[in-house]
């Protein structure tokens, strides 16, 4: 069973993918069920992410099934011994909610993420004290004690953007009065905004600024993340930002449609050298009106 008695992310990712590819096989769950000689509440159980598939079961539904694709069996494959792996994360679980902990699942296992922020900086690119006083400054109470632990997990998120063999490839559209306008105090802003041009140089990571003379682009209700999990950056999860935490999204119409305005939005911004030119130029301002 997937760790804590609950769906882990990588065990709704893999049995998604084999109920996709048993029912373009055209095969019911009964059928399924004898290729691996179980049940078909087994199957329902696996294709729900309540159960994760054994390596051997997940080989022998994906010959069934005509998948003959070396990637697409590699990575479920690998979905199936990482499913009930004990990410670093989980160190905190008992700090942090279990939506967050399926995005930081998510953002671990990603090969592309892209992410929209029309109201902070993102979280993958706050340095601590921006951090600190972005987490205290929410609604709901949290205690002190655990602030500096939940400092420590977003910095900690932030290996996987790092310039090194196996990171994920970055791509940061952020609106541009979260540029413009600081909600934190001056010298932790400016430390922000210099280390956002530090990350920028980093062949892995792309950040874009939307002006708002994009006007209604950028009227996206909320932030946004997109994942990927191949080679290619086809969107397969997307988290949403919410008052009380985040959600994800799977479907497959939701997914084009995020990835859609993920696009839109780019092709909104700045390009990424006038988008770090701008915060260049906020970053100088601030520093000569500090003075």
């Amino acid at each position: 069973m997937p760790a804590g008695g609950r769906p882990t992310v990588r065990s709704r990712r893999l049995g998604s993918a084999l109920k996709r590819y048993r029912l373009a096989a055209k095969f019911d769950q009964p059928q399924a069920a004898k290729v691996i000689e179980s049940s078909p509440t087994k199957i329902s159980r696996i294709e729900s992410g309540h159960v994760t598939a054994r390596v051997v079961d997940v080989r022998l539904l994906l010959d069934a099934y005509g998948i003959t694709d070396s990637e697409a069996r590699l990575r479920l494959e690998n979905l199936s011994r990482k499913a009930n792996h004990r990410g670093w994360w989980l160190e905190y679980a008992e700090h942090l909610r279990a939506d967050y902990l399926d995005h930081i699942s998510l953002e671990d296992d990603a090969t592309h993420i892209r992410e929209w922020q029309p109201a902070l900086i993102p979280g993958l690119l706050q340095v601590p004290a921006y951090a600190e006083a972005v987490i205290t400054s929410g609604p709901g109470f949290i205690d002190p004690d655990k602030v500096p632990k939940l400092v420590q997990v977003r910095g900690d998120r932030q290996a996987r953007i790092d310039e090194a063999e196996g990171a994920a490839n970055y791509t940061a559209i952020i609106w541009e009065p979260v540029i413009m306008h600081p909600v934190v105090k001056g010298d932790v802003y400016r430390e922000q905004l210099a280390h956002i041009i530090e990350v920028s140089k980093r062949q892995n990571v792309t950040l874009q600024v939307l002006p708002i003379s994009a006007g209604i682009k950028a009227t996206m209700p909320s932030a946004f993340s997109c994942f990927s999990f191949d080679t290619q950056p086809t969107v397969e999860a997307v988290t949403l930002d919410n008052l009380r935490g985040s959600s994800i999204l799977e479907g497959a119409e939701d997914l084009a449609a995020y990835q859609l305005a993920f696009d839109q939005l780019r092709s909104a911004a700045l390009a990424p050298d006038a988008s770090v030119k701008l915060i260049r130029d906020v970053l100088r301002r601030s520093k000569e009106e500090s003075k």
